[in-house]
């Protein structure tokens, strides 16, 4: 085989089972930290510095800043953080995603399949699905290792290309060529960190008969400038199509590097020669990978310090360039918060699942009360019309938050654990549609009723209310045991439903009541009946709803978790609200 065509197999076969063993060890982490991500993403909305330090540590285990800021733009999108809490989250991304490089610096060629057995064995012997986890995170780095040990031994011959070493001699007297070269790689791979891995293997090649790297840091650097360039489009791919802010989120990710590229485009010496300083001391080839990393972290720190005081610019920069405000508001009946983009994110999938589930009891609750209205306004088109409308928005939300949980479920991502609570949420859902679906049933009645040119007398109606009013109380007290397990409403719930019980019994002797005396139809006795069934089912609903808080099925609520936090820490920072 052709030596260039071995190089480049070798090159994108390398580069393959990095970007897999990469991808593999973030949803094999994510998996192991389980709920402790949900304390970490809890920081996403405290105060700028606390923003910053959970961007760095989620996208530590997301092992992506492009993952991380996806994820702040869909929050964003979805009014669940404000822009300057996403902008700080964004410049820590920034630097936790330095920990992939540092990773990268590590000698480990001799324990690459050591590495590879013991995640192997511990991932396919162990029946717990904590070490499991932890097994697929050992076995995954082992791979990613693997990945570049390969890219690097394919790379060696390179070395003494006169092709390749004048292109770097250029890169060194010419940074702006690095910047774009740096660019467009990570632009074409999709990922900052791979491209930094191929930079670190490539400069570790040593020039031949010496031990000076083909590239050196000042070469290397321009290129790092533009790896982190590069790795922004995929932020602004992902806000197409989505809000304002979600837009100037992007925008503000792109601010961010460039600007600092443009920066230390000019201080290459400066960083060479501090980087120089703080890194081991060496032969050039064996220590410039390490040198590459503490630039690439340097580079990143550096511009969040300078900038995190400066958000309030930032959000002006980001307002000025990305202006005006949304013009076109999405349909009521649409979902407002899920993001198929997070669904690879369990943590932060289950929380937008939980602000749409309670979106759409409110909804359900509006239903309920346009049922009632129906009731008594017998049944006017006014009141059909938004009884119908309402309806139709519960059923859509349903058929949405339906398909999203689904995908969740399918996607191989959550944890035993995650997986029951998502399910648990899906029979919540599910509760809250067959309410509706009783709520349509009475609906039909009344039609069928109108049809008939059958009235219910004045007391029927107001005795329903009596009903009603209990129906209220129980999806409200039911939906509280959902929001935060509260034992006081699931008794309330239990009790309520006994209470539906006598007064419908109570209904049903007093419409036999007035039948004997004529004052009641009682041709609408069958009617009558099956419009307190329906009423009797709603409460069955509820009980459903109670048995999966009883269950421990809840909302994934981050910003009870960050309270929750506060509490625990003495002088601990307010969250801000969302």
């Amino acid at each position: 085989m052709n030596e260039n065509v071995k190089i480049i197999f070798g090159l994108v076969g390398g580069l393959a089972m990095f970007l897999y063993g990469m991808n593999s060890m973030s949803d094999a982490l994510q998996k192991a930290a389980g709920e402790k991500m949900k304390k970490v993403l809890s920081f996403l909305t405290k105060n700028p510095l606390m923003g910053a330090l959970a961007g760095a540590l989620v996208t530590a285990v997301l092992q992506s800043s492009s993952a991380t800021t996806v994820m702040v733009i869909g929050f964003v999108s979805a009014g669940l953080m404000t822009l300057p809490q996403a902008i700080s989250v964004i410049f820590g991304a920034n630097i936790g995603t330095t920990m992939t490089a540092q990773l990268m610096a590590f000698k480990i060629s001799n324990y690459i399949y050591p590495i590879i057995f013991v995640g192997f064995i511990l991932y396919f012997v162990s029946k717990k699905e904590k070490v499991k986890n932890i097994g697929m995170v050992i076995f995954s780095f082992g791979l990613l290792f693997e990945g570049i040990e390969i890219m690097g031994t394919v790379m060696k011959p390179l070395a003494g290309s006169p092709v390749f070493t004048d292109l770097m001699g250029k890169v060194s007297e010419i940074p702006v060529l690095g910047i774009v070269l740096g660019a467009v790689m990570t632009v074409v791979v999709q990922s900052s960190s791979a491209t930094i891995a191929v930079l670190q293997n490539f400069a570790s090649q040593a020039v031949p008969g010496g031990t000076d790297s083909v590239i050196g840091l000042a070469g290397a650097i321009p290129i790092l400038l533009g790896d982190n360039i590069g790795t922004t489009i995929t932020a602004l791919l992902a806000s197409i199509g989505q809000s304002k802010n979600a837009k100037r989120t992007a925008v503000a990710h792109s601010a961010f590097n460039i600007s600092g590229s443009i920066l230390f485009a000019f201080l290459i010496p400066v960083l060479t020669k501090f980087v120089q300083f703080i890194s081991p001391k060496g032969n050039e080839v064996d220590v410039i990978a390490r040198q590459i990393a503490n630039a690439h972290t340097t580079f990143n720190i550096a511009c969040t310090v300078i900038w995190l005081p400066l958000i309030p610019i930032m959000v002006k920069i980001v307002m000025f360039i990305v202006r005006g405000e949304d013009k076109n508001t999405p349909a009521v009946s649409k979902p407002r918060f899920l993001d198929e983009k997070l669904i690879g994110q369990p943590v932060a999938a289950m929380f937008l699942v939980s602000e749409e589930i309670r979106r759409l009891s409110e909804f359900a609750a509006k239903l309920l009360n346009k049922t009632r209205n129906l009731f008594n306004s017998n049944n006017s088109a006014e009141v059909r019309t938004e009884f119908s409308n309402e309806y139709g928005t519960v059923k859509s939300l349903h058929d949405s938050i339906s398909s999203y949980i689904t995908k969740m479920l399918s996607s191989g991502n959550l944890t035993e654990a995650q997986s029951e609570q998502t399910a648990g949420l899906l029979f919540v859902t599910n509760n809250i549609e067959r309410i509706s679906d009783r709520c349509f049933d009475m609906s039909e009645m009344l039609n069928n009723l109108s049809g008939r040119k059958k009235v219910l007398s004045k007391s029927a109606v107001s005795e329903l209310g009596e009903c009603f009013d209990i129906a209220d109380e129980l999806f409200e007290k039911a939906m509280i045991t959902v929001e935060n397990g509260d034992e006081d409403a699931v008794k309330k719930v239990s009790k309520g439903k006994g209470k539906m019980r006598k007064t419908q019994k109570k209904l049903s002797k007093a419409h036999l009541s007035r039948v004997k005396k004529k004052d009641c139809d009682a041709a609408l006795t069958p009617d009558y009946a099956e419009i307190l069934h329906s009423l009797d089912r709603i409460a069955d609903n509820c009980i459903g709803i109670t048995e999966e808080a009883m269950d421990n099925i809840s909302f994934v609520n981050l910003r009870a978790e960050a309270q929750s936090d506060n509490e625990n820490i003495p002088g601990g920072v307010e969250c801000v609200s969302v």
